[in-house]
């Protein structure tokens, strides 16, 4: 994976020595309340040896303010890829987000070639909600009780893509 360079934010593979940055932004409640997990530090090192995903630390500034992943389907039939992201909610409400956003669905359609990306937020985060469609993902369905939440309930998940015509 190369480096992309979006409007305001530059998206490079995400390494070793960002664990601690990525752990700690994670660890922030904002953050945290959607990204669960015990050990963060773990998780994002077990992230950066899943060969199935891609990820990428958003840059703003020359300093890190989140992440991006993406992996792909690559059955021919159902080819496509999907991604999810968190940023430092000190830079929320900046555009920084939907920048990102932006950068990764160009590359994943015209230099990757996919057809379709999909995005799956939980159905009450209208922030993040506002941020994709900005960018073009429309709603495709709610996916009900789609994911525990950290009180142990079932929470709804809203099921969103972007064809390359939809890309704003």
């Amino acid at each position: 994976m190369t480096t992309l360079h979006g409007e305001r934010v530059t998206l490079r593979p995400a390494g070793p020595e960002d664990v601690d940055g990525l752990a700690a932004i994670r660890a922030t409640p904002e953050v945290r309340v959607r990204w669960q997990g015990e050990d963060l530090a773990a998780e994002i090192k077990d992230d950066l040896a899943d060969p199935d995903l891609e990820l990428l630390t958003i840059e703003h500034e020359g300093r890190v303010v989140g992440a991006i992943q993406w992996h792909e389907e690559t059955d021919a039939m159902y080819r496509h890829a999907g991604m999810d992201l968190y940023l430092d909610p000190v830079v929320h409400g900046r555009g920084l987000g939907s920048d990102a956003v932006r950068t990764l669905s160009r590359h994943l359609i015209h230099e990757m070639g996919h057809h379709r990306l999909v995005i799956d937020p939980a159905a009450d985060n209208t922030a993040a909600i506002a941020c994709y469609a900005k960018v073009g993902f429309q709603p495709v369905g709610v996916m009900r009780r789609y994911e525990l939440g950290p009180d142990g309930t079932w929470h709804d998940g809203l099921l969103m893509d972007l064809l390359p015509e939809d890309l704003r």
